[in-house]
């Protein structure tokens, strides 16, 4: 025997006819994995500032722009990133934005100017923005893997059939 017959008993009218309301229409959505629309975008970087750049791209990746958002499931889009090599910074940034990575021999801190960055590797500049920006764990590498920056204007990623963002 359920246990809810015995407690609507007790209730009034009114509070059995909201007890069965909110049990038939409060129903808070999840989105399950094997149901999310991921779309695929394409956003020029030319002349954007970095930061302001890197922060909608993870919001985009972790699918916070979409009303389906589940915290605990990917429900972002797919990104494309072109001329990476033509972001831009505010400030002295150009000069003074220092990067670290270590190669984990001893005494192997390595260290490269943002100048330095894009000259070498642009793609890595943005995709390190956007990696900082994006949940630490299991999850957020999934978000990570929608993300792909050229440096270029040329991608292949044309079966896709990319819609142009404007950000």
């Amino acid at each position: 025997m359920s246990r809810e017959p015995q407690l609507t008993k007790r209730l009034g009218v009114h509070q059995r006819v909201t007890y069965y309301l909110g049990k038939l229409l409060m129903k808070t959505f999840t989105a399950k994995p094997e149901t999310v629309q991921r779309d695929w975008y394409v956003v020029d970087a030319t002349g954007k500032t970095l930061g302001r750049l890197a922060s909608e791209l993870a919001r985009r990746l972790r699918g916070k722009h979409k009303a389906e958002y589940t915290p605990h499931v990917d429900t972002g889009d797919y990104i494309i990133v072109l001329n990476a090599e033509k972001v831009a910074v505010t400030g002295n940034k150009r000069e003074d934005k220092m990067y670290y990575h270590h190669t984990g021999h001893i005494g192997g801190i390595k260290e490269a100017t943002f100048e330095e960055m894009i000259a070498r590797r642009p793609e890595r500049v943005i995709e390190i923005a956007v990696k900082g920006m994006l949940p630490k764990g299991p999850l957020g590498r999934a978000m990570y893997r929608k993300l792909k920056v050229y440096a270029g204007n040329e991608h292949n990623h044309a079966a896709q059939q990319p819609q142009v963002l404007d950000i």
